[in-house]
């Protein structure tokens, strides 16, 4: 318990995992806490101060699942483990006990195990520094090795984090107020440091340190606050790894505004990577991906969350998704060594961490074989091979990497068909490939015949068939006899020969001389062929580990063919075009569609409508704001999102779904579409409303990107009238941003008409035979109204409702729209709407007949009740 309670002051803040034996225990405190999170028994053990220990256990091979539940419910988790074998604690006395420390502290930041890991998606590690009005964010993903720093404006963090998504998030506790919104919006977990470890010079040194150079020139220039941020993540890195190095690549810098500004309420709005429901089906990430492996699917997951802002950089990944389209074989060949090249970046930092298996070696040796197998795949090629997919061919041909060639060879030989989990249960060195081992093997595997001969040989010489040899962890080999058996072995002379052991409540175990030697020798055999294994397997790591920069390398290329040759899937199937990036301000799309919703309405067997869109801040190429009018469920949120999408997509490197389009880059995209309130902050529909839309008035620039749905509603008619005319006005003229703006305020088109750089659009819709009738094209123009009752009337609105709003909606059109108060008496009561409007047993009777289905003799019956009803009435 001293050492337990030992471990627990060095983290206060984590539950300890503490190893006896073959079980992690947890005791006082931790164990509620547990056993409720998790459902665990809850026990007792010894007396602390007088009263009894709360206990709790979980067996140590399956403590990765207990883990896994335990992190999900926001626990942090210090696992101490034995540090010594208990032979040599006993060689220090018959009662010393054995040393323990903590290994490692689990964190949501800092996993690495692939069973605590989704495949497809990072698991980044953050931390956030300010300096005035000035902020840093640095981010690693510990199971990769990546390591990224950004400059940005303290006002920029929210959406900085809403961007990377961050599993936890580090920040001095001075500086805890200003990002506890921005971690909320993100779902991080907030883990305060102590503000020494934030030293701009302090963190200067430890970067140094542990990326062994004398000056970090190399890296780039970092601000104080980027220097702060990177040493916080460094040194929270190494305290949970209990003093191990970091195993990350030198930090990237990314230059400021390199990315498209998308902030958290314009993502969850456009459903980039989640959909409303929280999950990734039916986002824009799950429609496109096709891509083959975890790895890929982590980077496009990078690509769509963050689109770039360099026009050099865009194209270079639309040429890597050409190059794919228009070599299509090459594409498939390249796929399908791709569908066997595991996960090498997460493998190789396990390895290189000390808590990697075999499946990892073999992880290591498929990914470099399928890496260099892909890269001639794509040789030959006619005409210039994109830039993109070059220096892909290059990090992933072994013949240029000539360590790693060795490596995966020697994998490829010694590793076994088979291979288990864990390295102890042993079995994953090929025969054949050690001699040693092989020795150790056969002594092993000879052993166990010899002990079924054995068998037999007993069973002769006792006259007792059924008498089996068995084994255990405390006895080792022995003989078990059923209590009948046990009394002829017990009895002379055979008591001589087989010596009593022990006794149990169904049966009793013997031994003899020659077993207890022959126990020994396959024991020595046993332990023999796992040490050598183990120690292979520890070469292997060794080699592996040192060879992390081109194995990383090599994980990187692999990922990103497989985005490329994945987007350019993709775009065949939904027949995307190439996007035309420039330096402009227009976004001129052709028959663009919405790729979420076009996939959603192909399933149902339908096709999709596709719309042009013509925007320019300029007013050169379409107009600067465009109004759009129309019915609900016409589609005008639809077609504000895919626009918007278009954007995204363009500039993350994909090809879009339209016929063609020319955009000119977009800084900033922000969203506002759907309703919904925020009761963690205090704020109703409304409120949220208006606070992001002022977020845009405040921020869109020349090159940002709005689309805008119902400003206004939530307020009094004129209120909310006032309130969206204010916005497209000074969306035009102060903002000068392109702007589309849905609204029902049909006012807004005059203003439209008046505006330099305004133009109206509407969602087309007729009626027929009173059923409105979706046509879902955009066309020039303003809606003539908005079919509101008739919307109602689609959706199950009651007949008697439904007329009643029409005759409000008549006296309102009467009085040139004003509402006034007296109008309530102007108006019949609506229990009488309902008593007139109530439909009679004859006209029930009536709407129910099918005159087609009907049989004479069935026409003939129907006629009679018909008859009769009207007789009652």
């Amino acid at each position: 318990m001293a050492q337990y309670l030992a471990a627990k002051a060095e983290h206060p803040d984590s539950l300890v995992f503490f190893r006896m034996g073959d079980f992690y225990e947890i005791f006082f405190d931790d164990a509620v806490k547990a056993s409720a999170a998790i459902g665990i028994t809850l026990t007792k053990r010894g007396q602390h101060g007088g009263e009894p220990i709360p206990m709790a256990g979980v067996p140590w091979h399956q403590a990765e699942n207990y883990l896994s539940k335990l992190i999900r419910a926001g626990f942090k988790v210090a696992v101490c483990e034995q540090l010594e074998d208990p032979a040599e604690a006993k060689k220090r006395g018959a009662k010393s006990i054995v040393n323990r420390g903590v290994v490692r502290v689990v964190t949501p930041g800092t996993l690495t195990e692939e069973g605590l890991l989704d495949a497809r998606s990072a698991n980044r590690l953050a931390a956030c520094a300010f300096d005035g009005e000035s902020a840093a964010i640095a981010w690693a993903d510990v199971s990769t090795g990546a390591f990224e720093t950004r400059a940005i404006a303290a006002r920029d963090v929210e959406e900085e984090l809403a961007a990377l998504s961050p599993a936890e998030l580090l920040v001095v506790e001075a500086d805890t107020p200003r990002v506890n919104e921005a971690a909320r919006i993100s779902g991080a977990v907030v883990t305060q440091r102590p503000a020494v470890k934030a030293d701009a010079k302090a963190a200067a040194r430890r970067i140094k340190s542990a990326f062994e150079v004398a000056a970090l020139d190399a890296f780039g220039e970092f601000s104080d606050a980027e220097l702060s941020a990177m040493g916080l993540l460094l040194d929270y890195i190494e305290l949970t790894q209990a003093g191990a190095a970091p195993r990350l690549m030198p930090p990237r810098r990314n230059a400021e505004r390199a990315f498209m500004a998308i902030d958290a309420a314009t993502r969850a709005g456009l459903e980039i990577e989640r959909s409303t429901r929280g999950a990734r089906e039916g986002s824009l990430l799950a429609c496109i991906d096709r891509t083959v492996t975890s790895a890929g699917g982590r980077m496009l997951a990078e690509r769509i969350g963050r689109p770039l802002t360099d026009r050099t950089a865009i194209t270079a990944r639309l040429d890597a998704v050409q190059f794919f389209l228009d070599e299509r074989g090459k594409r498939e060949g390249v796929r399908e060594e791709l569908r066997v090249a595991g996960d090498l970046a997460r493998a190789v930092t396990r390895l290189a961490l000390g808590r990697g298996g075999p499946r990892d070696l073999a992880q290591v040796r498929d990914g470099l074989s399928a890496g260099d197998r892909a890269a001639a795949r794509c040789a030959g090629t006619n005409g210039d091979t994109p830039g993109e997919i070059a220096r892909a061919c290059e990090a992933l041909s072994v013949a240029a990497h000539p360590d790693c060639a060795s490596l995966a060879q020697t994998l490829a030989r010694a590793l076994a068909p088979e291979l288990p989990l864990l390295t102890r249960d042993g079995g994953f060195i090929a025969p054949g490939y050690d001699a040693v081992l092989d020795e150790s093997r056969a002594l092993r595997d000879d052993s166990r015949k010899v002990i079924a001969a054995l068998q037999a040989s007993y069973a002769e010489e006792t006259g007792i068939a059924g008498l089996k040899l068995k084994h255990n962890g405390v006895l080792g080999y022995h003989i078990d006899a059923t209590t009948k058996q046990a009394e002829a072995l017990m009895a002379p002379p055979l008591n001589a020969r087989f010596i009593h052991r022990q006794t149990n409540a169904g049966s009793i175990r013997f031994t003899t001389t020659e077993l207890a030697e022959l126990d020994a020798k396959i024991s020595r055999a046993g332990e023999a062929s796992l040490s050598r294994e183990l120690a292979l397997f520890k070469d292997f790591a060794a080699r592996a580990a040192a060879q992390e920069k081109d194995i990383r390398a090599a994980a990187e290329a692999l990922a990103s063919l497989d985005v490329a040759a994945g987007l350019a899937v993709w775009a065949e199937e939904a027949q995307a075009t190439r996007p035309e990036i420039d330096d402009t301000t227009a976004l001129l799309a052709e028959a663009a569609r919405h790729p979420v919703a076009e996939e959603g309405v192909r399933r149902d067997g339908q096709g999709f409508t596709p719309n042009d869109a013509r925007l320019d801040a300029e007013g050169k190429s379409g107009p600067r704001l465009m109004v759009v009018t129309g019915p609900n469920m016409a589609g005008k949120s639809t077609y504000l999102r895919q626009i918007a999408l278009l954007a995204v997509l363009a500039q993350a490197g994909s090809y879009v779904p339209a016929k063609k389009l020319r955009l000119g880059i977009v800084d900033r995209v922000f969203a506002r579409v759907g309703a919904s309130d925020d009761l963690a902050r205090g704020r109703s529909t409304f409120m949220t409303e208006m606070v992001e839309t002022a977020a845009i008035l405040h921020q869109a620039g020349p090159r940002a990107l709005v689309v805008l749905d119902e400003i206004g509603r939530g307020t009094a008619t004129f209120d909310g009238l006032a309130i969206a005319w204010a916005v497209a006005e000074h969306l035009h003229e102060a903002n000068k941003c392109r702007a589309v703006f849905a609204t029902h305020y049909h006012e807004l088109t005059r203003l439209a008409d008046k505006l330099e750089a305004g133009a109206n659009a509407h969602l087309r819709a007729k009626e027929w035979k009173g059923d409105l009738v979706f046509l879902h094209e955009v066309a020039p123009g303003a809606a003539d109204r908005s079919y509101g009752i008739q919307v109602a009337k689609l959706a199950g609105v009651p007949k008697s409702a439904v007329e009643r709003a029409r005759a409000v909606l008549q006296r309102l059109e009467a009085n040139g729209g004003a509402t006034r108060v007296d109008i309530a008496d102007e108006l019949p009561l609506f229990a009488q709407v309902m008593e007139e409007n109530k439909t009679s047993p004859l006209e029930a009777a009536l709407d129910a007949i099918n005159p087609d289905a009907l049989s004479p003799k069935q026409a003939l019956d129907a006629l009679y009740k018909l008859k009769s009803l009207k007789d009652e009435n």
